[in-house]
């Protein structure tokens, strides 16, 4: 039997790989775009596969929004959307600061505490979250997304001791660096505020991102995630990114301050 899932995010990038993937393989697909023309682009997308899969507007931060999609219950729930600032610490401006966590932490545990709430009722539901490399070790000059995906990583262990007993399953996926877009432009972003004031630190050392992965490899493994009856509570994509965690996480031990 098909199973209904609700993704965040589902406009651009992973979101929306996942989302025409899992609708090619006959699930319920609920498809949450921010604006309405991402909703009509997306739609046309899936009328030209053939896909039946509904496409709604969900800006995250909307209340209107999040309350429409919570009426909807579903088995799955992937807390996809996400927003990327870039800039030093000591420079990034704290609406800025701001935004990145509305987006990344509080509305998608908004989401989470409804959705999760229906789940516990019914005994069974799983909430993926997309989360990140950068929420597991230090990310100069995007220190912003990163501590945003810190805190998800904090709520995430949390929840999935917490509804565990209830028999609902909490786990992470934490892409890398893949070639969607959103690094590039996440790091861009802080070149709109940055000549307006004075600086005490440097810009960061602009390079290309010309090592970036193919994201039709971590779309495949979130797809799995999904769709896998006992998931790993994380899922950490390129191999290479795995291992650079695991030795910055051992380093981090004995770095000196």
């Amino acid at each position: 039997m098909a199973k209904t899932v609700l993704i965040t995010g589902a406009a651009t990038g992973f979101g929306r790989g996942v989302a025409l993937g899992l609708a090619r393989k006959g699930w319920t697909v609920i498809a949450g775009c921010q604006i309405w023309p991402q909703v009509w682009d997306l739609r046309e997308a899936a009328k030209t596969e053939g896909l039946a899969m509904q496409v709604v507007k969900l800006d995250v931060l909307d209340p209107i929004d999040r309350d429409k999609a919570l009426a909807t219950p579903v088995d799955v729930l992937f807390n996809n959307a996400g927003i990327m600032e870039s800039g030093p610490m000591v420079e990034i401006p704290m609406p800025v600061f701001r935004r990145v966590f509305e987006t990344n932490v509080f509305a998608a545990l908004e989401l989470a505490q409804g959705f999760a709430r229906q789940m516990v009722k019914r005994g069974s539901g799983r909430i993926v979250w997309t989360s990140s490399v950068a929420g597991l070790v230090k990310v100069p000059f995007d220190g912003a997304y990163a501590a945003s995906k810190h805190a998800v990583e904090g709520i995430c262990s949390a929840m999935h001791e917490e509804l565990a007993p209830y028999g609902v399953q909490v786990v992470t996926v934490n892409p890398g660096a893949f070639r969607t877009g959103f690094n590039d432009t996440g790091m861009e972003a802080m070149d709109q505020w940055w000549d307006q004031g004075e600086r005490v630190v440097d810009h960061w050392p602009v390079r290309e991102l010309n090592k970036q992965h193919d994201p039709a490899e971590m779309i495949a493994a979130m797809i799995e995630v999904i769709e896998t009856d006992s998931p790993p509570y994380r899922t950490v994509r390129p191999a290479v990114a795995e291992e650079m965690v695991k030795h910055e996480q051992a380093e981090a031990w004995t770095r000196k301050g």
